[in-house]
């Protein structure tokens, strides 16, 4: 039974390895349209056979909340198949190209790897989600201002905050691709059979890095035509290996080892020349990230709002970071943006935790609330000894992507570090009077902090549906009506009559003063319910020749495609309930 268990699980391993290479050499290069199955998805049901069955083969992770610990591996296959179902990352750019969602950048050109443009419908569920996000965390709270930083400013700003010095990720080159990787993205295990050194397998962060290092260890196994039971250690990333290993590990592109070079620090700031002359007296950055704005403000804010500590200030806009490797479509580009709070709160060694909670649960509910899948939701707390220096706690909230569990929002207790070093840089106080307890203090901070990319991602993993209506398939993309990019469209039943038309053009222009609505004319009523169900429109309205006799609309649902007949009031009213309530 032994036997079999481990002849069964090497042969999975054999086929997933070669699933494993066609899939990350071919899917990049699949025209629209054509979406391959992730190697997970294919090897989930061979996994599920082996059920029941005995094997030794351990396979884990040193990071912890990103991959799973260690297990035995066909223990892990099976978790897999348990995971909730998330759409093929294929699938998802296929449909934001083809419905005009997102582009790649300069695509005319051949593309400009980390950067993408948004089409109609993405600029349109962009700017809803930063509409949302604004009026529901500013708008609808007291104890929150605003704020528009500039994208340049001084370079000292960058030099008291630490980031011309500090801000940086380990890089590591391949000297026979001239690839370059980021080092904490790079993960490798050692591989021995019946206890002796096979050698080293090396991959890059993924979903799946357990079941490709196993195909990798399992291929290595029948090369070297070695007998006996195959382990591997936790997978580790790059920066955990010793100056010893090394030169032991192969590179994930060629596969041959000695070809990495030892991590170094990359600076991630995109530099620029203010003014006529580009010397050193006119150099500036290109802000990595919002949030110094904010505390170079705060006494500005102060002075100027009428607010009362503890209060927030509240950021949207563009951050760029000279990314070593982006990578996973928009989740990690080199221009993005940010939605980003720095909540002021007293000092003190336990005021800050409650806020910190609160901010987590406030956060997390949030992105339920505009229809996140809660299933696809974690978090993640870091270990103390994985803090920035200056932190005192920080909190992921996790999304299940296609490419696997990362961050998505981060809740940072930062203490009150920023505004400690840009008052002693500036030489101006950053100090708060409050009037209640009659001291002066320097405010400490609770930083919850989105992306705007990163988010719609996951607002299009958590819409994306497959289902059958009448016997057909159908995708569609399960907005949330505020963030649907068209709320609705106006479809008259035939083009050839002109009191139907101009009865229709009237709803459609009624409903354009406050929703953005689409007037769609092509097409049979059916083929033009499916398209709209494609882009997420939560709602067709068919103005039919019964409209012209009662003056009444047939309203269909996008989700259950049920139909009722309103009154163009009720219809009204209708709208604003699910769309603004």
């Amino acid at each position: 039974e032994g036997s079999l268990a481990h002849s069964m699980l090497a042969a999975s391993a054999a086929i997933l390895c070669a699933v494993s290479t066609a899939y990350w050499t071919l899917a990049p290069r699949m025209p629209t349209g054509v979406a391959l199955r992730a190697p997970r998805q294919l090897i989930a049901p061979a996994c599920s056979a082996l059920r029941g069955r005995g094997g030794a083969t351990a396979l884990g992770s040193s990071r912890a909340g990103r991959v799973r610990a260690a297990a035995p591996a066909v223990e892990q296959a099976e978790a897999v198949s348990d995971a909730p179902e998330v759409v093929s990352m294929d699938e998802l750019v296929s449909l934001c190209k083809r419905r005009g969602f997102i582009f790649p950048s300069s695509e005319v050109y051949g593309g400009f790897a980390g950067f993408y443009d948004y089409g109609p419908l993405g600029v349109e569920l962009r700017n809803n989600i930063k509409r949302a996000w604004w009026k529901d965390f500013v708008h609808k709270r007291e104890d929150m201002v605003g704020l528009d930083s500039s994208i340049i400013g001084s370079p000292q700003i960058w030099k008291a905050s630490g980031h011309i010095d500090g801000f940086s990720d380990p890089m590591v080159d391949c000297k026979e691709s001239k690839l370059r990787f980021r080092a904490d993205q790079l993960f490798w295990a050692r591989a021995e059979v019946g206890g002796e050194l096979l050698g080293y397998v090396s991959l890059l962060e993924s979903g799946d890095m357990e079941e490709r290092a196993l195909a990798m260890a399992t291929k290595m196994k029948k090369k070297a035509g070695r007998q006996g039971e195959l382990s591997l250690s936790p997978l580790k990333d790059f920066t955990e290996a010793t100056a010893e290993e090394q030169p032991l590990i192969p590179s994930p592109e060629t596969g041959n080892p000695g070809a990495l070079t030892a991590p170094r620090d990359f600076n991630l700031m995109f530099q620029t020349s203010v003014g006529a002359m580009s010397d050193a007296a006119s150099t500036a950055f290109l802000r990595p990230e919002t949030a110094q704005g904010i505390f170079t403000n705060f006494k500005n804010v102060v002075s100027t709002g009428r607010v009362k500590v503890p209060f927030g200030i509240a950021q949207i806009g563009k951050a760029f970071r000279n990314e070593i490797t982006p990578r996973n479509f928009i989740f990690r580009s080199r221009e993005f943006e940010q939605m980003e709070i720095e909540y002021f709160i007293p000092p003190g060694d336990e005021a800050w935790k409650e806020f910190h909670e609160q901010w987590i649960a406030t956060s997390r509910s949030w992105l339920e609330s505009i229809g996140l899948r809660p299933e696809l939701l974690s978090t993640d707390v870091h270990p103390s000894n994985k803090l920035a220096h200056y932190a005192r706690a920080c909190t992921d909230v996790m999304f299940t992507f296609p490419f696997g569990t990362q961050e998505l929002q981060g809740c940072a207790a930062r203490g009150n570090y920023d505004l400690t070093q840009h008052a002693e840089a500036s030489g101006k106080s950053m100090e708060y009077y409050d009037e209640a307890s009659k001291q002066r203090y320097v405010p400490h901070v609770i930083e919850p902090s989105f992306g705007v990319d990163r988010l719609m991602l996951a607002v299009l993993t958590s819409a994306y549906t497959v289902d059958e209506v009448g016997g057909e398939e159908r995708t569609l993309l399960k907005f949330h009506p505020r963030l649907a990019p068209v709320k609705a469209a106006v479809l008259p039943l035939v083009k050839n009559k002109p009191e139907l038309l101009a009865k229709a053009r009237h709803i459609h222009e009624r409903l354009q003063r406050r929703y953005y609505v689409e007037f769609d004319t092509a097409g049979a009523i059916g083929r033009r319910y499916r398209r709209n169900d494609e882009v997420g429109t939560p709602f067709c309205i068919t103005v039919d020749f019964q409209t012209l006799e009662d003056d009444t609309v047939t309203l269909r649902d996008r989700d259950s495609t049920e139909q009722r007949r309103l009154t163009l009031p009720e219809l009204l009213e209708f709208m604003e309930e699910a769309i603004d309530a």
